[in-house]
Order: C-alpha cells, then structure tokens, then sequence
C-alpha cells in the first residue's frame, strides 16, 4: 500500500482554537510506506498539540479506541476510524503520532471544507489543544502521579460529536465490557453509513439514522433495555429540540452542563459524571460499583464506601479531582466480573 502518485502533506497550523486553522499544500514528491490504510495516503494533515503529548497515552486512556468506528493498527501504533462528513462522504482515517502532534492520513480525496473537518474533529478527539499545565501543577506534591507529566499522560480519548459519546456511555450501563463492544459494533454495522471502498466497515450513524430505527430492531441486535432511552435521544437530536454539541463551549456553565446530561433519557449520576469528564469538567468523578471497590480497597481496608468516601479521597484536588481519579495507580482489576465502564485497564501504557 503506497502512496497516490501526487499524494500531498497538507500542514495544518493551529491557532487559537480548533475552528481557525491555516491549510498549507507542499508536493510530496517521495513515496512513503502507507501502513494501516486501506488504500494508498492521498492526503496527509499535520496538527500541532500542547506539549507534554502521547497518542499512545491517549488511545489507552480506556476502552473508546476499541469500540467502533474506532480501530487500532498496533503494528503502527495508529488510530483510525471509519468517519462520515457533513458532506455525506464517509472516509477512512488514520491518525499517528508526530513530533509536535499527530499525522492524519487518508486515502481519499477531500476538499478544504473537507479538509477544515477531519481537522476539528481529531482536534477535538484527541484534545489537542488542551493545556495541562494546570493539572500537573496540581499534582506536583503527590508521588504517585509524578509520572504523568513526564510520560505525557491526562488525555482521555473522546468521540467527535457529544451525541456519539452519550450512545456509548448508555451502552456500558449494567453490563459487561465485552457485550459493549458488541452492542456498539453492532450497531454501527446496522445504522452506520458504509465506506465505499470496504462496505463492511462503517461510519457512526447520525441521528437521523438512529432515529429512523425501530424499537423492536434495536432489540433484536441487543441493545436491549436501552433501545427506547436511545430511540429518544436520536429523535430529539434529530428533530432539533435537543442541542447536545452546544455543551463543547467550555463557557456553558458546569451546573447546566451537568442539568442538561442528567435529563437524558437512560443517564443517571454514573453516565452525567462520566460524560462531563468526557467534555472536560473534570470536576466530575464518575462513582460506581467500581470506583467504590477502588477507593474501599485502596484507603479503607476492604469495608463498604458509598459516593462520599469516593469523593472524600480526591476532594484536595479540586477541579482537578475526576482527572485525578481517572488516572490513579489502581491495582489491576483482576478477576473482576463488574463492568468497568471507561474501558479496559490502563495497565499496559
């Protein structure tokens, strides 16, 4: 697999936020390896990030990276998703680390619309432009988070769209990870748009997609329960009643933000925390049955806690305190049946 003859790097300077980018075009006249990609690399994007940066931190954040359209190519250590665009296309990325960022490369050809989208969205998914200086400062006095720093880790994978991430996050309510995994695939393969040149891989449906679906047939894939709470959301999302992308502004006060999230259809305490770490307000601490074993094992001896001792154990952090339990030393959870809703252990970075 090698590049189109013609191929471009197409370098994208961030300013002060993602959506003001300037686009440059160089000729690439050498042919490059194009490992990962369905087809040859059309189009390359460069995008800068705040520094300290690791997208191999980022990708095993949790289990995003691995529920779809997401995929990995660990021979590469990329991340690629099968994404569709305000145009309709649907296009095959692959995103890889850079010196001062990451590399964005698809085969396909995009137009500068095009171009300014895929840019947003990685920009947003992997929180390029976040600046975690506040954080490390933060936790400058704690010994046992005096790695993240120097190992660039804080950075939690996200989706494109708000409304993807609520989906998600419903489908990891009372269950396993793996039957997750498979609940998101299957829906994505059912509703999700087809890449054209491997129509067995597909985008995210949108929700007007979703919101088309019956009832009976979200069942029937195993959505289960969830199936009216999802047929809700998409439809009101679709329909416009409901403006879930407005909660990105990070100038939405938190306490709507927060109001707003809890009265999704589905979402209860666990899923409103869960999702404002998502967007950011790492305020939140996402409290379950595993957080409760976590903070019982780790302070307590092993004895019942409840939401407050949670809270109680990373209150001196402040606004930082979701964060900070996000990226704890937990013990690895071995044997555990419970559903570990953020995803598979963060053991092996």
């Amino acid at each position: 697999m090698w590049n189109r003859p013609g191929a471009r790097n197409e370098i994208v300077t961030p300013l002060q936020s993602p959506f003001t980018q300037t686009v440059v075009s160089l000729d690439q006249k050498t042919r490059t390896r194009a490992e990962g990609l369905s087809q040859g690399v059309y189009v390359r994007l460069a995008l800068s990030a705040c520094a300290p940066f690791s997208l191999r931190a980022i990708v095993a954040s949790h289990g995003w990276a691995r529920l779809s359209p997401f995929f990995l190519e660990p021979q590469t250590a990329a991340l690629g998703r099968i994404e569709r665009l305000g145009t309709g296309r649907v296009v095959e990325l692959l995103v890889r680390e850079a010196r001062d960022g990451v590399t964005v490369e698809t085969p396909d050809r995009l137009d500068g619309f095009e171009r300014e989208e895929v840019a947003r969205k990685v920009w947003w998914m992997l929180r390029l432009g976040e600046d975690l200086t506040p954080f490390y400062e933060a936790i400058r006095d704690e010994p046992r988070l005096a790695h993240l720093e120097r190992e660039g880790l804080g950075r939690i994978l996200r989706s494109p769209t708000l409304f993807e991430d609520v989906v998600k996050v419903l489908l990891t309510t009372n269950t396993t990870w793996d039957r997750t995994v498979r609940m998101v695939e299957a829906l994505v393969a059912r509703y999700g748009d087809p890449l054209p040149s491997d129509p067995s891989r597909h985008a995210f449906p949108t929700p007007a997609q979703l919101a088309a679906a019956r009832e009976e047939d979200l069942r029937a894939i195993g959505i289960g329960y969830r199936a009216p709470h999802l047929l809700d959301l998409a439809r009101r999302v679709a329909g416009g009643e409901l403006d879930l992308e407005q909660l990105k502004d990070g100038n939405v006060p938190a306490p709507r933000a927060r109001r707003l999230l809890r009265d999704l259809p589905g979402v209860g305490e666990y899923a409103t925390a869960l999702l404002m770490v998502l967007l950011g307000r790492y305020e939140a601490i996402p409290v379950d049955a595993v957080a409760r074993r976590r903070v019982a094992e780790e302070w307590y001896g092993g004895q019942p806690v409840g939401r407050e001792e949670v809270e109680r154990a990373f209150e001196r952090w402040g606004r930082w305190k979701g964060l900070v339990y996000w990226w704890w030393p937990w013990p690895r959870d071995e044997g555990s049946e419970e559903q570990e809703t953020i995803g598979e252990p963060r053991s092996n970075l």
